[in-house]
């Protein structure tokens, strides 16, 4: 019998619906069902939960049922799922997410390659923004890539071996952050951990009656702040003290401290709240700062995230509210220089920047060799009337490209980084500025692999003086219109547009844009060159020049043909084709309208021309001559 590579441990609980939506993704894997298990822990329900489960034991042997009285948190049911996994390594399904379809088996071949004690494997999401986390696979790292810390949730791989020799467990009872506790001391005793990007492996889904997202979280019944506090000396305790402000654990506390602490006196939730309870929230966040944070841990903030610490250290409400409201209105533009194709990708020039409240540039002044945060900014912040300081404009700043499949929430980086730089802005300021270089290659971004048939929205993340904004990527081109010339990658159209709010989109193979009146029209003006191939409207975006393979329609024959690269996509066909004397429509997958029409005489094909090619008695007769020996060789003495 084959060894359990994985066991998926499901905690449930009167999980209704949600069950039976995840359940098809855990079964259908394409890890082979004797080589992993399902292990469903019912915490008491008191629906039909624990019946569902046990159907769907009932109905595959790989799944198994325990039970427990309910404990009111996942931790208590997970750590029983745990106790009965048989698996090399044990993987964290939540009941309302789901897998990627190769997830287990994906996941468990990185980990085996690499001797992983704990696997990330690419997460999806509806509710969260991309983590650069998962731009890259990594082979093997450690807690000192602190970049694991943008990834706190339980929904990972753990090597069972690896949780049972360090006696890892998860809190159990009302615990708030239970996950964080347990995935945080995996990190910091794993001596390898691997991350996986190039598949989408969880998907982290909102469920819509909103039964997922966190409620009540500040009540003392869930001692949201005692378990903070242990979570931070959980790091103190396995790092060591450091005054530097780029040392490990100042590094990782930075996590908490920008999260739990920093929301506190953070839009929108200052500004949301009722005052009155955000006050309570504001004080206890403070207190916990004062005595649990190094000082090296806000010193190391960006300058706008350090003078809220500042003001939140300080006690001064007001001056949070105040800060908050004047950051509020900051948006972040984009700046699109002119999209063409070139081997194979679509580029364009791109430049991020920040703006204030009134659309004029975020700015820093330069007084007294120093530079200073933008008066405009800090207007009406009590405590920064002689300006505020920035001792390092770049801290923390970066910039990215994301581009989001809009059916399947998936997240794909493009090639190339974006570059932070001080730009002149006249008169003794400047502006932090994020530019570079799109470069979108249809056939490999998803993880080396073409883009799934669909839409795909371009985005831009910047990362500012402490200021993070999400911002589509905008430009001039008229919403709904084209916004590059379509190209044939692979042998799908992909046509760039803009959208109706002006953000920069990609169709790939016809999803919701159809070859139109922009190209069909140019394919109507083309004539015949040569016999068998015809240059078509459209870019042929084949990477090195190298002639793609595409199944055409000729007529209602599927033929393979060539796409030959080039300023212009040159369509090229075989020589013969199984169709009866006459013109014959020439159209590429999902395209209504020909984009060419094929000439045929007795199975050979003549020539390929123009939908708009004349085709009077003067052409068919050139075209019965054209078959003809003798006329054949009179063209071979002339051409002579």
């Amino acid at each position: 019998m084959p060894r359990v590579k994985v066991s998926v441990v499901v905690p449930v609980y009167n999980t209704g619906k949600y069950v039976d939506e995840c359940a098809p993704s855990l079964l259908g894997q394409s890890l082979p069902a004797d080589e992993y298990e399902v292990i469903y822990v019912d915490d008491g329900s008191t629906d039909d939960t624990l019946a569902r489960v046990e159907k769907l034991a009932d109905l595959h042997p790989n799944v198994k049922v325990h039970t427990r009285p309910n404990s009111g948190w996942p931790g208590a049911p997970r750590n029983l799922g745990m106790r009965h996994a048989k698996g090399e390594y044990i993987q964290f399904v939540d009941h309302d997410d789901t897998l990627g379809p190769e997830a287990l088996e994906r996941l468990y071949e990185h980990a085996k390659r690499n001797d992983a004690d704990v696997v990330l494997g690419k997460m999806s999401s509806t509710m969260v923004r991309p983590r650069r986390l998962f731009r890259h696979t990594v082979d093997a790292c450690t807690i000192e890539n602190d970049e694991l810390m943008q990834s706190m949730t339980p929904h990972k791989m753990f090597r069972r071996a690896f949780v049972e020799q360090h006696g890892l467990q998860f809190p159990e009872g009302p615990w708030f952050f239970e996950d964080m506790f347990f995935v945080g001391a995996a990190y910091l005793k794993a001596e390898r951990i691997s991350v996986l990007t190039d598949y989408p492996c969880y998907y982290w889904m909102k469920r819509d009656d909103g039964g997922n997202n966190t409620q009540h979280r500040f009540s003392p019944r869930f001692g949201f702040w005692d378990n903070v506090r242990t979570i931070v000396r959980q790091i103190k305790d396995g790092t060591e003290a450091s005054d530097d402000i780029d040392a490990l654990q100042n590094r990782l506390l930075h996590r908490n401290y920008h999260v739990e602490i920093l929301s506190r006196a953070r839009e929108p939730e200052i500004l949301r709240e009722d005052p009155a309870q955000q006050r309570e929230r504001f004080d206890a966040a403070r207190r916990l700062a004062l005595e649990e944070f190094p000082p090296a841990v806000r010193e190391g903030l960006p300058v706008v995230s350090r003078l809220r610490a500042e003001l939140l250290e300080a006690g001064d409400f007001d001056g949070a509210v105040a800060l908050a409201e004047r950051v509020r209105e900051v948006k972040a533009r984009s700046t699109v220089g002119e999209l063409r194709w070139a081997d194979g990708r679509l580029v364009a020039d791109v430049t991020l920047e920040l703006l204030r409240g009134d659309g004029e540039p975020l700015v820093l002044v330069e007084r007294d060799g120093k530079q200073w945060l933008d008066p405009e900014l800090l207007a009406g912040v009590p405590g920064t009337e002689d300006g505020w300081e920035v001792r390092d404009p770049f801290r923390l700043a970066y910039a990215e490209l994301v581009v989001k499949d809009r059916d399947r929430e998936d997240w794909w980086y493009p090639e190339g980084d974006l570059e932070v730089r001080l730009e002149p802005a006249g008169a003794g300021r400047s502006r932090l500025v994020a530019s570079g270089r799109l470069s979108l290659d249809p056939e490999r971004l998803a993880g080396g692999r073409p883009l799934e048939r669909g839409v795909h929205d371009v985005w831009a993340f910047v990362q500012l003086l402490g200021i993070d904004r999400m911002v589509r990527l905008t430009g001039d081109g008229t919403p709904g219109a084209p916004a590059a010339g379509p190209a044939l990658t692979g042998g799908r159209l992909a046509l760039p547009y803009w959208t109706g709010s002006g953000q920069l989109a990609l169709d790939v193979d016809q999803r919701q844009r159809r070859l139109g009146s922009d190209t069909a029209d140019a394919a109507a003006a083309n004539t015949a060159r040569g016999e068998r191939s015809l240059p078509l409207p459209y870019v042929a975006a084949t990477a090195g020049g190298t002639p793609a393979r595409v199944k055409v329609t000729v007529a209602a024959l599927t033929v393979e043909a060539e796409l030959i690269g080039g300023t212009t996509a040159e369509l090229r066909l075989p020589g013969r084709l199984k169709l009866p004397t006459g013109r014959h429509p020439v159209k590429l997958p999902k395209t209504d309208a020909p984009v060419a029409y094929a000439v045929v005489r007795d199975g050979a094909l003549l020539r390929l021309e123009g939908p708009a090619h004349e085709s009077g008695a003067g052409r068919r007769l050139l075209d019965a001559l054209a078959d003809n020996r003798q006329v054949r060789r009179v063209r071979r003495r002339l051409g002579r």
